[in-house]
C-alpha cells in the first residue's frame, strides 16, 4: 500500500493518515444516493467480502455524556454490552446520528475512524485481526480506505475487542 500525501479536497481521514505516515490505499466507488445500507453498498462496489469492510459507529453512555467509537464488519451488529465493557462503561447506546455528525465532522455513511473532529476512545472488532487488510470509510460516502488492522490500532491508540453480535 502506498502513502498518500495531502491533496486539495482530501478528507480529514486522508490528512490524518498522511500526516502520520500510515500506509493505506484509497478505494473509491460511485455512491448511489438512493442507497442507505452504506456498508453493503461499499462491499458490493469494491468486490470485497463484507467481513473485510468495516463500519464506524459512535456510541455513548445513556444520556450522551461520554462517547466511544466502535469499528466492526458491515455484515454484523454491535453487541452493546461488549462495547460498553470494552469502553469501561456499564451501558452503551448508539449515538444520535446528528450528534455523531457533529462530534466526528463526517456525515452518516461516511464516518471514518480517522481524523474525527473530536476523537473518542476506539474499539476495533477483533475479527479484523484475521485479515491482512480491512476497508473503512475514508470520510465521505463513496470512499473507503484499505489499511492493515494493526496500523488502525496503532494510529488511533485503539483496542481490539469482541464487538459483534
Amino acid at each position: 500500500m502506498s502513502k498518500k500525501r495531502k491533496a486539495s479536497g482530501a478528507t480529514a481521514a486522508l490528512q490524518f493518515l498522511s500526516a502520520r505516515g500510515v500506509p493505506f490505499r484509497e478505494a473509491g466507488y460511485v455512491h448511489d444516493d438512493a442507497v442507505t445500507d452504506y456498508g453493503a453498498e461499499a462491499a458490493r462496489a469494491l468486490g470485497v467480502d463484507p467481513g473485510r469492510v468495516f463500519k464506524t459507529l459512535l456510541v455513548s453512555q445513556p444520556g450522551g455524556q461520554d462517547f466511544g467509537v466502535v469499528v466492526l464488519p458491515v455484515d454484523r451488529r454491535v453487541a452493546m454490552k461488549a462495547a460498553a465493557s470494552g469502553l469501561g462503561w456499564k451501558k452503551a447506546v448508539l449515538a444520535d446520528p446528528s450528534a455523531a455528525e457533529r462530534r466526528t465532522g463526517y456525515v452518516v455513511g461516511g464516518i471514518s475512524p480517522f481524523g474525527q473532529k473530536t476523537p473518542s476512545p476506539t474499539l476495533l472488532d477483533d475479527s479484523a485481526l484475521g485479515h491482512p487488510t480491512i476497508f473503512v470509510s475514508g470520510g465521505r460516502r463513496g470512499l473507503d480506505l484499505e489499511v492493515a488492522p494493526q496500523d488502525l490500532l496503532d494510529a488511533l491508540e485503539a483496542r481490539p475487542a469482541p464487538l459483534s453480535a
